[in-house]
């Protein structure tokens, strides 16, 4: 029998009161108080105030587009019904909206961050960011991450002139560690932030761990990613026959199924968030958080079947792969599409901005913007091209293999 829990009943009449009187958190970030590296351009106003300028410019960057061909967990299948990253990204926007207008936050700031979050994730989901960071790292001693790459994208690829808070709130989000209680850490200026930045390729997942965001905004936008895709994730993986259903898991208290964890997770931060200075949850609603996490992994993520299929396909073809366009790039050859579908595109596109000369940043870098860059298949297209005799290829799971 599904359990949905409700809102306390004097914090429901409260939070109607105060959006029938248009009554707003005393702690929500206005956009008059955005911070910009350029302070000139993209001022706040009454058509386009400044979140919404940062929404409108991470929904025309051509990588937004590529969510859609993006994996959330799982990558060899053609099913429709599976989660890609578009779909997460839109999740996480909807579900951190829903408690940012019951807590009175600013819901143009919680958008852009959820729609900008996963926009450096590379192909194949955290299997491709990894394999993409041992690279990255066995040749620089830099790591890759994607939520540092999704702010890399916006602050320097693209040279949006996005606002501090949205990128704060963007490098902040990693949801792989929750937190019972975030309290924003306020005063950010753009030096600690690239310190922040800086730190997390030097140091990684020890860095990325001690980020928290800056507003209530980015921290319901670090809550709700998780709550996106737990019981989704479950529930994908019914569908892809990696689990015959859920009676494997225990979270008894915000439920097993994805609109039960959604809705008590989403209950449980507002009844103890509600006019406080951060986000709280129950130690219930977090006990099961993190074992909802700990099932996960250990039923789905770590999976040996789908563990098996990435280090047999696509880790030999993405060291090859980036082998490959590291040497091209070393050696300038202008016909390579690491020029032509990277680089050249890249150096056009900030000539609006200042003179920058991409092509001169550190080579593995370069490459790893790249990969990271790609749609799953354009990943496997540009293989091909790039190795048409390979006996490397990915099998994907049919639509019609249960008729088989």
């Amino acid at each position: 029998m599904p359990n949905y829990h409700k809102l306390d009943a004097n914090i429901e009449r409260q939070i109607a009161d105060n959006i029938k009187n248009g009554i707003s958190c005393p702690y929500k970030f206005c956009d008059e108080d955005a911070v910009r590296r350029n302070p000139g351009r993209d001022p706040n106003s009454v058509l386009r105030p400044s979140f919404v300028r940062d929404i409108e410019k991470i929904l025309h960057l051509p990588l937004y587009n590529r969510y859609n061909d993006k994996t959330q967990v799982f990558s060899f299948y053609r099913n429709d019904d599976i989660t890609r990253r578009g779909l997460h990204v839109q999740l996480v926007s909807r579900i951190s909206r829903n408690i940012g207008r019951m807590l009175g936050l600013n819901l143009d700031l919680i958008e852009a961050i959820a729609l900008g979050h996963d926009v450096g994730h590379t192909p194949f989901g955290h299997a491709g960011e990894r394999m993409l960071s041992e690279l990255l790292f066995s040749n620089t001693g830099r790591y890759f991450n994607h939520n540092v790459h999704s702010t890399r994208v916006l602050d320097v690829l693209n040279r949006r002139n996005v606002s501090l808070q949205t990128l704060d709130g963007i490098l902040c989000h990693n949801g792989e560690l929750e937190l019972k209680e975030y309290r924003p850490v306020r005063g950010l200026t753009f030096e600690r932030y690239d310190k922040n930045v800086e730190d997390c390729y030097t140091e990684g997942g020890t860095a990325i761990k001690k980020l928290v965001p800056s507003t209530l905004e980015g921290c319901v936008v670090r809550i709700s990613d998780i709550i996106a895709y737990i019981g989704k994730d479950r529930q994908d993986a019914v569908t892809a026959k990696i689990l015959s259903d859920g009676s494997v898991f225990k979270t008894d208290y915000i439920g097993k199924k994805n609109a039960e964890m959604i809705n008590n997770l989403t209950v449980d931060i507002v009844n103890h968030s509600f006019g406080k200075d951060c986000i709280v949850m129950s130690d219930e609603a977090f006990n099961d958080m993190q074992t909802a996490k700990e099932e996960n992994y250990k039923f789905i993520y770590q999976n040996e079947k789908t563990e098996a299929e990435y280090n047999k396909t696509v880790r030999p073809m993405m060291e090859k792969m980036y082998n490959k366009l590291l040497d091209d790039l070393k050696e300038h050859n202008a016909g390579s599409p690491i020029f032509l579908h990277h680089v050249n595109s890249i150096s056009e596109n900030c000539r609006y901005y200042e003179n920058w000369d991409y092509s001169s940043e550190e080579p593995d870098q370069i490459v790893a913007d790249y990969i990271a860059s790609m749609t799953d298949d354009y990943f496997i297209d540009l293989y091909s091209f790039l190795f048409p005799n390979s006996t490397e290829k990915i099998e994907f799971h049919s639509y019609f293999e249960d008729l088989l």
